[in-house]
């Protein structure tokens, strides 16, 4: 079959190097799943997480190469002949809007859509939009990844190269900086998508997936390239250049601090109290995101106009995230001084708060072996999030270091986790835009704030402006 301009098969005889497996009498048995990349044609087995080398009997593999050769060729000559008559029968740039009754350039550039890749696209929008985060990536320098005669090609595409060679830090760059300079509808993350298969192996295959997994992932492996250093320039020396960051990194995950851990880095204090003898316990942990459970008594509201009840907020979630819980009895707290599991009790204070807050709220949930999707709505503020409440030592901190305002959202459409779509919303040079794959429009803050929000990432306000609280 054919996902957007991929095509994927089952073959029994197509054949990957020996080198990765064990020998087989057999090998002509063996069931491979392969894809077509129309980039390059090359052909890809992720169930081997290699190279076809050679075709099947029937040469079924060259059969699927030239129908999609046809297919390119026939698209290319399509769109040609669109883009020519967009020129003749407009003499504004098709990326132009009114804004205020103002021609403006609409600089923002969407991402296409690979096959169910829209988890990805949504997240990198987002990121996109995160000023400090982007600008650090944009800033830094490329990365050759090969020299010579096969200087240019995709190392990741020879398997003898090994991983070595791939480089997620430079792909994420360069598709952060693709983004923003206006020069094209839509870009292609299909190079960042392949370095994703190769050390991202959950992601493999073109399967509806988890966009705050997604995150999680992406921003983990970031963060340990990072601290590996690149390009012959360590990841220290490059932080210390910006030392509004360097200098707040006290966040530390798997290791040295890096500009993820810099800027969505926090640490919490988990505390514990025994209900038998009163021992108390408290660890820190640091984090990159909050999950936030949607309270129960929310969780049949499901549009912003429903009258059936109390509106769910932000507030609500935080709340119940931070407000003392007794353990049930699954979850018995092994007491050093009673020496056996007691029942207790637990409450998370936030020690020190992130440059940007990513607040994910948990719209998913097992239930018997259905994984259901929450649809209540929640209202969220876009300017003047009030943390403090919710700080170890509110005293020690600043009348505006604890405030927020909204960067970007995330929004899952559907029913379920493995189906569905993402799109996102996010703020750029004071306006909201609406980021669907390939398209991109821009929006009003009243369409953003009806938004069923599953991921929120706030950043930290900087100059003093009067605006409400949460």
């Amino acid at each position: 079959r054919y996902v957007n301009g991929h095509a994927k098969k089952h073959y029994e005889d197509a054949q990957v190097p020996m080198t990765n497996h064990k020998k087989m009498e057999k090998q002509e048995k063996v069931q491979h799943t392969v894809c077509m990349d129309c980039s390059s044609y090359s052909t890809y087995c992720y169930r081997c997480d290699d190279f076809v080398v050679n075709d099947t009997k029937l040469g079924l593999v060259q059969k699927v190469r030239e129908h999609l050769q046809n297919l390119e060729n026939s698209a290319f000559t399509s769109d040609r002949h669109r883009k020519r008559k967009l020129l003749e029968n407009s003499s504004l740039n098709s990326k132009l809007l009114k804004v205020n009754g103002s021609t403006t350039a609409l600089c923002a550039t969407g991402l296409r859509n690979l096959g169910n890749t829209c988890f990805m696209n949504a997240i990198l929008q987002s990121l996109s939009n995160i000023q400090q985060f982007c600008c650090y990536f944009k800033e830094l320098p490329a990365v050759e990844l090969r020299n010579g005669k096969t200087a240019g090609r995709r190392t990741y595409h020879t398997r003898s190269q090994g991983d070595n060679n791939v480089s997620l830090v430079e792909e994420f760059r360069k598709t952060l900086c693709a983004l923003w300079q206006g020069s094209q509808t839509a870009f292609s993350p299909e190079s960042l998508f392949y370095v994703v298969w190769k050390i991202m192996p959950n992601f493999r295959g073109y399967q509806q997936q988890d966009a705050h997994e997604f995150m999680r992932y992406l921003l983990d492996h970031l963060h340990l390239e990072l601290q590996g250093g690149f390009n012959g320039v360590s990841r220290s020396v490059i932080l210390q250049e910006n030392s509004s960051l360097s200098a707040s990194s006290k966040c530390c995950i798997n290791g040295a601090s890096t500009v993820v851990t810099a800027i969505f880095g926090g640490i919490l204090q988990n505390e514990v109290n025994c209900l038998i003898c009163g021992t108390e316990s408290r660890k820190f942990d640091p984090f990159l995101d909050l999950s936030l459970d949607i309270p129960s008594q929310f969780r049949n509201k499901r549009t912003k106009n429903q009258e059936n009840g109390p509106m769910c907020t932000l507030r609500d979630c935080l709340r119940s995230f931070t407000d003392l819980e007794e353990l049930d009895e699954t979850e018995l707290y092994m007491c050093h001084k009673c020496k056996k599991k007691q029942k207790s009790t637990k409450k998370f204070w936030i020690q020190k708060l992130p440059k940007v807050l990513c607040l994910h709220l948990k719209r998913f949930h097992w239930t018997a072996y259905l994984r259901n999707k929450v649809d209540t709505y929640v209202e969220f503020p876009l300017r003047g999030l009030d943390m403090k409440c919710y700080l170890l030592e509110p005293e020690n901190s600043g009348p505006e270091s604890c405030l927020y305002d909204l960067a970007a959202v995330v929004v899952h459409h559907g029913s379920g986790v493995g189906s569905g779509h993402y799109t996102a919303y996010a703020a750029h040079e004071g306006r909201w835009f609406h980021f669907n794959d390939s398209t991109v429009t821009l929006t009003d803050e009243e369409t953003v704030v009806k938004a069923k929000a599953y991921i929120l990432f706030y950043v930290e306000r900087q100059a003093k402006s009067g605006s409400d609280k949460l």
